[in-house]
């Protein structure tokens, strides 16, 4: 992997964070459930590696149904652990919500996501990701209306550009 790859991705992951920065009104002080977050986004980052190699053996649809299946007991344990609290106020919009965002969103949305890191190169196609913080902003104002101030624009902008020369430095013999 070429040096400029990595120049790019490491200055795609720092521009995310000032955008997310400019967006929320700044980081504010670190505190343990930081530290929980960042631990999640580097196993994330383990578990999309290695279900991208998964999926090269087994195909991406078989590899999240497998994942789904073995994390089924512990999934079922936590969820009857877990006081589900009053759904009676719960609408059919949030359900059905519930119900695109599971099914579609993740479940289905898996399926390319494995495919893409099974036959391209995982650093590259995961490059992608840089880019969903701004894309989730970006349909919350189309969306939901959100208001995205000016300060927002120019690190979206940098996040995108990175993101791009870091796929384009891949490219480049």
């Amino acid at each position: 992997m070429p040096a400029r790859f990595w120049a790019w991705a490491l200055a795609g992951a720092a521009a995310v964070v000032v955008f997310i920065a400019s967006a929320t009104g700044g980081l504010g002080t670190l505190r343990a459930a930081d530290g929980w977050l960042l631990t999640a986004v580097l196993l994330a980052a383990a578990g999309y590696a290695e279900g991208g190699l998964l999926s090269r053996a087994l195909g991406s649809w078989q590899t999240i149904c497998w994942a789904l299946v073995l994390a089924l007991p512990l999934m079922a344990a936590l969820a009857v652990r877990t006081p589900a609290g009053d759904l009676g106020g719960v609408g059919p919009a949030a359900w059905t919500a519930f119900a695109y965002l599971s099914l579609i969103s993740m479940f289905l949305g898996f399926f390319a996501w494995y495919r893409g890191l099974a036959i391209g190169p995982m650093a590259r196609v995961s490059q992608v990701q840089l880019v969903q913080p701004v894309l989730s902003l970006g349909w919350a104002a189309l969306l939901l209306g959100e208001p995205l101030g000016a300060s927002v624009a120019v690190p979206a902008v940098a996040v995108v550009a990175c993101a791009a020369a870091a796929v384009r430095a891949r490219l480049r013999p």
